[in-house]
């Protein structure tokens, strides 16, 4: 199997901060508001965030197993595309394109407009032209090339951490304003305890994300069968502990009726906690880790239209080769990338846009858990450095917790599932029109 030229140089420690700085973005501070709207109750807020910390362990450990034995550049499309073929891999690509890359910047750059406008309690009309400039001045960013936005994903990774940790020391501390139990597992009054539970897991989703890249280091890694499972294990058990810690924090310092359906949540409770001069610098903080959060989006983003046409399955294929002169960067993708997104922004709230990305991504997660059974029978002989441990309960478990997201999501907004499974399902006719027309 191919390996491409990479060092095995990465050791534990180094793989273990490549798996949390992945995963851990702005999510984790504005995803408090609808969880605890879908959950309706304290405790069940944290046992959701609980659960979503274990499906994201069951399906990083079932991931793993593919990318160390289909060891190429592209990670998740690469792995589609050994197991199903060419089109599904494409439809991979062109969702990643159309849908998780944009929506994730749209959505990140509203909220990063929403906090900018609390902290300096400026218009409320300006939310969308600030959302726009935030996503466009990253774009541009990026267009002086791979390494300045490279430094500016180092830098905010740092400030990244900063918030989290002081919002969780000091939240431990300061004495709580508010007390809940955490047993018995209750819902709202309005909300049936599945459905509680269904709404509340795919708005924990979206801070989980980042998951499916977790196994690309796989060929870096100087013992990939020890150290990947547990740099997974550890890495997401460490942020699934921080994400429950950090809720339990905002829980305790703020009442349920002010943390439902408030983007605001995470600010509101560092002003309760550290006052209002200290509330300021790690709301700060936050905007850093949000501006940073859509940098790396913004920088993969852009180089997923670029290889597709590199490889000439997009129409128009000539113009999303182009790079900068200089700087190398494909410029025409990134400018695309960076349309859709405004268009997302214009239309999209924060909400609605990352239950669409969760949903179609776990879409085609989902078939990749199914693809390690598949290759498990068709190829036994495949070298595999690396064996998902509980096989085959892991797999199954990511499988039925990626099934049950998608049921859910498909039986109460069933508006923006179809919407998903309609703008990536487009990229099948483009792909073979694309084909046929260069035969």
């Amino acid at each position: 199997m191919e390996q491409n030229g990479l060092k095995r140089e990465m050791g534990l420690p180094a793989a273990l901060a490549t798996v949390m700085g992945t995963v851990i973005g702005g999510g984790v501070f504005f995803k408090v508001a609808s969880v605890t709207t879908a959950a309706g109750t304290a405790n069940l807020t944290l046992f959701v965030w609980l659960l979503g910390g274990i499906l994201t362990i069951c399906a990083g450990l079932t991931v793993a197993e593919l990318a160390t034995a289909i060891p190429q550049t592209g990670g998740a499309i690469k792995y589609v595309e050994y197991t199903y073929g060419k089109p599904w891999a494409f439809l991979l690509g062109w969702a990643q394109m159309l849908i998780y890359f944009p929506a994730n910047v749209a959505a990140l750059s509203i909220i990063f407009s929403t906090q900018l406008i609390n902290l300096f309690h400026l218009a409320n009309g300006l939310l969308l032209p600030l959302a726009i400039l935030c996503g466009t001045s990253i774009t541009l960013i990026n267009f002086l090339g791979a390494r300045v936005g490279g430094a500016l994903q180092v830098i905010t990774l740092i400030f990244k951490l900063i918030p989290i940790v002081l919002i969780v020391i000091f939240g431990l501390l300061t004495p709580a304003p508010v007390h809940f139990a955490l047993l018995p597992l209750t819902a709202g009054p309005q909300q049936g305890l599945w459905t509680a539970i269904g709404g509340g897991l795919l708005a924990t989703m979206f801070a989980y994300d980042g998951w499916l890249n977790v196994g690309s280091i796989a060929g870096e890694l100087r013992r990939p069968q020890r150290d990947l499972p547990l740099a997974i294990v550890l890495g997401l058990a460490l942020i699934t502990l921080i994400y429950v810690v950090i809720n339990f924090v905002f829980l305790r310092t703020l009442p349920l009726n002010a943390l439902q359906g408030n983007l605001n949540a995470a600010a509101d409770a560092a002003f309760q906690i550290f006052g209002v001069a200290g509330g300021k610098l790690v709301t700060i903080g936050i905007l850093i880790s949000v501006y940073g959060a859509i940098n790396g989006y913004t920088l993969t983003g852009m180089r997923i239209p670029f290889a597709l046409a590199y490889n000439d399955q997009l129409p128009f294929s000539q113009y999303f080769r182009r790079l900068t002169p200089h700087t190398k960067v494909p410029y025409i993708a990134g400018l695309f990338e960076l349309a859709v997104a405004i268009v997302m922004m214009l239309f999209g709230s924060f909400d609605l846009l990352t239950d669409m990305l969760v949903f179609v991504i776990w879409g085609f997660s989902c078939l990749i858990f199914v693809a390690v059974f598949i290759l498990r029978r068709r190829e036994p002989e495949l070298e595999r450095p690396y064996k998902v441990p509980g096989y085959p309960l892991i797999p199954l478990l990511a499988l039925v917790g990626g099934l049950f997201i998608l049921i859910e999501t498909l039986i109460t907004q069933p508006g923006l599932a179809l919407t998903g499974i309609g703008l990536t399902i487009i990229g099948l006719p483009l792909y073979y029109w694309h084909q046929h027309s260069h035969v």
